[in-house]
Parts: C-alpha cells; structure tokens; sequence
C-alpha cells in the first residue's frame, strides 16, 4: 500500500480531520475505567484483573510506537492507519468474543495485546504526515491530532455507559457493547484511511518553509545523539508529574478538604471533570503557541511553571480549594501540551526525515512515566499513613518529589543544542519519495553516524 499523494489543489486541512478520525477513537482507552465495575461483577475478576488489559494495551502502545515507527515511516500514513482500524477494532471483537463466551484471557489478548497495537500505531501513525504538510506551524498541526487522543475519552466515556445501560452488565451485555465499539470504530477510523495523503512537493503551501529546510537525521543516528536522550528525559519528567495528578485526583482533593463544609465527593467528581478538560485544552492551546515562542521556551513554561504550581499546592493548597484547583488544572495542561508539542520539536532538532520514527522510540518515555507517576503518589501516601498521618500531609513528601523531577527536566532541556552535522543524513528524502527509495537511503547510511 504506497502512501497517496495528494491531487493538485488538494487542501491541506483535510489531513487534520484525518488524524483527528484515528485519534479519537484510539483515545477510547482513556474511557477502560467504565467497563471495570462490571467485568468485576459478571466474571468475579478482582480491581487488579479488570485493569490488566487496559495495562497491556498502554505497555503495548509504547512497545509498537516503538518498534513499529520506522515501519510506519516507511509504508506511509494510509498503511498505518489501516493496521490501527484492524488492530484496534479486532481487539473489541475478540473481547466481545471473549465476554460472550465468559473467557477472560481472551478479553486481555484482544484489547490488550491486540488492540494495543493499534493505539501504538495508530498514535503515531499522522504524525509525520501531519508536519510535513504543516512545516510553517507543526505544533498547531500536530496539537490537534493528539487533543484527539485526549479528548476521545470524553466521547467515549458516556456512549459506552449508556450502551451498558441500554444492554446490561451482565457478560451478555457486555460483549454487545464491544461488538458495538469494534464496528463503529471500524467505520469511523476508514474515514481517516480514506482521507489521509501526504504532500506531492517539499513546499506543500506557497506561504510555508520547505519540508526538507534544515537538518535530516535518520531514526537509527537520532537514538545516538544526547538530543534524544535530553527530550527523552524532558517529556519523561513532564508526563510523571501530570500522571502524580491525574492518577490521584479525586481521593488527593478528598484528603486535602476533608473537613471543608463543601461535599468533598461532589467536589472530587467535578475536580476529575476538569482536569480532563485541561489536559485537552493544553493539548491545542499550548502546542499552538510553541510556534510563536519556540519549543525550548514552551518546555520551559511547562517544567519551571509546573513546578511552582507544584510548590504552591505544596505550601498553600490546603487554605484555598480555588487554588489548589486552579494549580492541578495548570499541570495538567502542561500534561497534555507536552504530549502535543514534543513531536515538534523533534522536528526541530532532527527534521522531517523519519520524525514519525523518532517520535516511536520517545514514547517510551511515556510508558516509563506511566509506571514511576503513580508510584511515587501511591507508594509516598501509603507509607506516611502508615506513620499515622492524613490529609495534605500523605502528599507532602511526594510533591517535593515532583518538583524536584521538573527541575530535573528543566534542566536536561536547558542542555538541548542542535544536533551536530555528522549525524545529519547526506540527502534528505523527499515527502513524497517510495518506500523503495526511503529503504535505500537507509542501508546507504554509514554505521558510524
């Protein structure tokens, strides 16, 4: 399947909805936590059963973004799209299979395993598309695919508890709604495959900077540089302090105003509602305004003001619950920005070439903070309760601990300069190039880039 380049007066905004049309349905996992409850009741799992193929399927979106980026370079955007649509909606199938037939293993490998290889796929699969069309304003370009990725959870989360409503909680019910979910998926993700084609020339607007203008480095010499590793630890540190939140939100705002007269579990609800909001937002909003001031300034707002927002909750979060909240929903914009606007900057720093592997093999960085975030909230809380302490000071320790990890990545992006010429590749590829061609600048490359 060779990637489809656009027709002559092809409109470039029409890659945007594209993307938007995979990212959103893949951001369904955000939405896993409403099948819970009921996978517990009608298969007698335990909390940590009916969360394993949600943890799979996140292990395996690293692990395929990973692995697979070079593969999606290569096959182009269409090619990627199609793997995700069948990836992602035979994983609903199967567990449809899977809870029909009360066979739980087989709900973990569809959604899990299965699926979570189309998330992987699918999360990077517009990505580079997305910047070569868009070379003037790649953070706006790529802010909002991934605020799909975000915001596909606010879709999803209620669709699917009204389908449980509408057809029951028991495993009957349960595998009619995945049914449901893998065949509108199916059909609503064919709409970006169908759409998606990639720039026919290395000036896609007459007002925009060539695709090829400036550095090109290969995915294999990106991973030798100490740009890579410094932007791995940037977006590691960001990520960890966001998930402490996001992870933790409703029973830290719970502990932190326990004795306000307020209901504290209308509050936490709430809380919860917004935090999602923001991470959206931030997704667009501060991706788009990284154009304007540059990506290692916008980095710089993220971790240094993060940590601020961290040490006044830190200090004053428990006297004012319009500041406490105002100060998570600022993190968590952050959050959201730094998912959206790191593949600009690798853009920057590596160029077009094969951004959209380079982009792979950072995620890992996700499903590395994905695991230390929460551990460090969760581990923190539970070892100063057992030293008989409540309220804001179970999370004392751990958000000095945050911020402590912002200034950490603040500092690694201090250290970014640009990627020096010997890592730079000799020819660039062309948008448009063939995979035969791309496969060929690959093996022409010396081992010692």
């Amino acid at each position: 399947m060779s990637p489809p380049v656009a027709p002559p007066g092809w409109s470039r905004w029409l890659v945007p909805p594209a993307a938007l049309a995979v990212h959103l349905s893949i951001g369904q996992a955000y939405a896993w936590s409403v099948f819970k409850p009921p996978l517990e009741s009608a298969l007698d799992l335990s909390g940590t059963q009916s969360a394993l193929p949600f943890q799979l399927g996140i292990v395996m979106l690293g692990l395929s973004a990973a692995f697979g980026g070079t593969l999606v370079e290569r096959r182009g955007p269409r090619w990627a799209m199609t793997v995700a649509l069948i990836c992602f909606s035979s994983g609903f199938l199967l567990s449809a299979l899977g809870a029909a037939t009360e066979q739980y293993w087989l709900i973990v490998f569809g959604y899990g395993f299965v699926g979570g290889i189309g998330l992987g796929i699918g999360y990077i699969s517009p990505v580079s598309t997305l910047i070569k069309w868009f070379p003037d304003r790649p953070g706006m370009a790529t802010g909002i695919a991934i605020m799909g990725f975000g915001g596909g959870a606010l879709i999803a989360s209620p669709w699917s508890a009204q389908m449980l409503e509408s057809f029951g909680t028991d495993n009957v019910g349960i595998a009619y709604a995945f049914l449901v979910h893998g065949l509108t998926y199916a059909v609503f993700m064919s709409l970006g495959v169908l759409l998606v084609r990639v720039p026919p020339t290395a000036r896609p607007a007459s007002d925009a900077p060539a695709v090829t203008a400036g550095p090109q480095v290969s995915a294999r010499s990106a991973v030798r540089t100490p740009q890579f590793w410094l932007l791995w630890l940037v977006l590691c540190m960001n990520v960890t302090a966001g998930i402490g939140i996001l992870e933790k939100a409703a029973p830290m705002i719970t502990d932190f105003f326990a004795d306000s007269s307020a209901p504290v579990s209308a509050t936490a609800a709430g809380f919860v509602a917004l935090l999602s909001a923001a991470n959206m937002a931030g997704r667009i909003g501060w991706s788009t305004t990284s154009d304007l001031i540059g990506r290692k300034n916008i980095y710089r707002v993220y971790l240094g003001v993060g940590a601020l927002m961290y040490a006044l909750i830190w200090s004053l979060g428990d006297s004012s619950k319009p500041l406490f909240v105002l100060a998570a929903l600022v993190i968590l914009s952050f959050y959201g920005g730094g998912f959206a606007t790191v593949p600009a900057y690798l853009k920057d720093l590596f160029g077009t070439y094969q951004v959209g592997a380079i982009h792979g093999r950072l995620l890992t960085a996700w499903s590395t903070a994905g695991v230390l975030g929460p551990l460090i909230v969760n581990w923190v809380a539970d070892r100063q309760e057992e030293a008989g302490k409540h309220g804001p000071s179970l999370y004392g320790v751990s958000l000095v601990v945050m911020i402590g990890l912002l200034t950490v990545g603040f500092v690694a992006n201090e250290l970014v300069r640009p990627v020096h010429p010997r890592h730079h590749e000799p020819a660039a590829g062309t948008p448009a190039e063939t995979s035969k061609e791309a496969a060929d600048d690959r093996r022409e490359q010396p081992e010692s880039a």
